[in-house]
């Protein structure tokens, strides 16, 4: 199998200042430093234990999916800002995305893993969502053949952002009858246990609270 070259911003194999090579070890305790930092800045009144713990799943989930989502044969730039970025192809993306599932089924009291039910798509987003949710199977299948994992972080980013656009626009708590609300909660449920699933897969831990 051929890989590609982790380099720094100058394009140029990543090293240390000193010319050395970097340790996998020193890059996981910078990226979870600056992943505590950055929860910190979000939950200024998070308690140091919650802190940490938040902070070292993010960080150690950040590096692993910025290889990860990269074609392995393909050189790439090592970024932390980017790789703890909340917004676009990132782990600490996804897992937010968890979280905006999880903390449906908390405010309902209910349990997300246990939740059954018909499925009836009436809007667009709804179906997008289900749509992409089908293919979960066919994605896995062809990683096992393939093992190419940047094949999956694409799939589960866009499950993510199907999910963020039928949230938006598909109210689930508040829905229009308790029939409507019943399937777009087995909806949200099927697209948490997606986006867990495919995480997991990758070797990173959700998170119930971010």
């Amino acid at each position: 199998l051929g890989f590609g070259t982790m380099n720094g911003a100058d394009g140029k194999p990543f090293k240390t200042r000193s010319g050395g090579t970097v340790k996998l070890v020193d890059l996981l305790d910078e990226a979870e430093e600056r992943a505590i930092a950055l929860v910190r800045s979000k939950n200024p009144e998070m308690n140091q234990q919650e802190l940490e713990k938040i902070g070292k799943a993010v960080g150690i989930a950040a590096v692993k999916y910025a290889d990860l989502s990269k074609d392995r044969a393909r050189d790439y730039i090592f970024n932390f800002e980017q790789m703890l970025s909340f917004e676009g192809n990132t782990a600490p993306y996804l897992m937010y995305a968890y979280t905006r599932v999880a903390s449906i089924f908390d405010k309902a009291g209910l349990d997300m893993n246990t939740i059954t039910g018909d499925i009836k798509l009436v809007d667009e987003k709804e179906k997008d969502l289900a749509n992409k949710l089908m293919q979960f199977p066919e994605i896995l299948e062809r990683l096992a053949k393939r093992g190419q994992p940047h094949t999956l972080c694409s799939y589960v980013y866009e499950v993510a952002g199907l999910f963020s656009s039928f949230y938006e626009n598909c109210p689930i708590l508040a829905a229009e009858s308790e029939e409507q609300k019943q399937s777009r909660l087995c909806l949200a449920a099927l697209a948490g246990k997606t986006i867990k699933q495919g995480l997991n897969l990758l070797g990173i831990t959700t998170l119930e609270r971010m």
